[in-house]
């Protein structure tokens, strides 16, 4: 099964300040800010929804195809990707911009300064759809992951277009897509992706009831924090995972984006709609112990081990010949 995800790829450029940010602000000037600080650390990470993903199915083996925008100082990033069994051929490199780039600052109180460049993100609604499948020889589905929304909403129309199935997940874009660009993003979807707070957000700004949302996808698949993920659709009873014990919380980061990896890995390895959430619930448990959206490491024996303590046994037997 051939999978393409769309989505942002971008870096995070976390740093350390060891003081407060309100020892440095004087209040009757605060019209006129000009302050630099002095940080202690600097983390840099690679993420973005789209990169994300696909790192998380190159681990489970299933071949993804990244598809989105970068700028001219992605060859590191794309090396790292290619390594982790991520096909990067049909990313878009800007000629004049770098990549996306999160920078932010901590201060000893957890207070954040943060900014966010868009960069070459922009130029991803350059992108068309049938060249990514002229290359592969088509695609069995496209995840059209928070990206420039622009290129969410061609991506979804060249979809429908060319009747190629495609999963909606707005993520952090759905704040600010009006209710029109929502619905259009969704009509028609074979997998609707969402967490709790973002579902109640999709009906607000729609204005469809959750029945009328799920009338117009063929699964509504909601993520429940430590809950597990739920997984609706019309005329069936839900079907609701739970968690595997986590050894340890340390960063919540980019644990949607390893449940949808999972989740998409076990529709390309055929397994049942209740496996692949599994799988799913899995790898974000393996994300959450990790510091870093990219940094965690797919054991096979570890992984099945921790899946079978989580599943049973049968569930761990259709999973264990899959893995690489």
């Amino acid at each position: 099964m051939r999978i393409a995800v769309t989505g942002s790829i971008a870096t995070d450029h976390l740093m350390t300040f060891p003081g407060r940010f309100a020892d440095q602000l004087v209040a009757d000037q605060l019209h006129t800010v000009s302050l630099s600080f002095l940080v202690d650390a600097l983390d840099v990470r690679r993420g973005g929804v789209g990169a994300n993903i696909c790192f998380g199915m190159g681990q489970l083996g299933t071949g993804p195809i990244l598809v989105g925008a970068a700028g001219r100082d992605f060859d590191e990033y794309r090396a790292w990707l290619d390594r982790h069994g991520v096909d990067t051929d049909s990313v878009h490199i800007s000629e004049v911009l770098n990549t996306a780039r999160f920078v932010c600052t901590t201060d000893a109180d957890h207070n954040q300064i943060g900014s966010f460049y868009t960069g070459a993100m922009s130029e991803a609604r350059q992108i068309e759809l049938k060249a990514v499948a002229d290359r592969v020889g088509g695609l069995d589905l496209v995840l059209i992951g928070a990206d420039d929304p622009e290129a969410m909403l061609r991506h979804t129309e060249e979809c429908r277009s060319r009747d190629i199935p495609f999963a909606a997940d707005f993520s952090q874009q759905i704040a600010r897509m009006s209710g029109d660009d929502i619905r259009i993003l969704l009509d028609g979807a074979t997998y609707l992706f969402s967490n709790e707070y973002e579902k109640g957000l999709i009906e607000s700004k729609t204005g469809w009831t959750e029945a009328e949302i799920l009338g117009r996808v063929g699964h509504r698949v909601t993520t429940l924090g430590s809950r597990g993920v739920r997984i609706d659709r019309v005329g069936e009873a839900p079907i609701v995972v739970g968690c595997p014990d986590e050894d340890a919380k340390v960063d919540p980061t980019g644990v949607g984006d390893a449940f949808r990896a999972g989740f998409l890995s076990g529709l390309s390895w055929g397994v049942s709609l209740e496996r692949a959430a599994q799988v799913g619930c899995m790898l974000a448990t393996l994300v959450i112990e990790t510091l870093g959206t990219q940094e965690y490491t797919l054991r096979r024996a570890h992984f099945i081990e921790r899946f079978t303590k989580a599943y049973g046994d049968e569930a761990a037997s259709e999973v264990q010949p899959r893995l690489p």
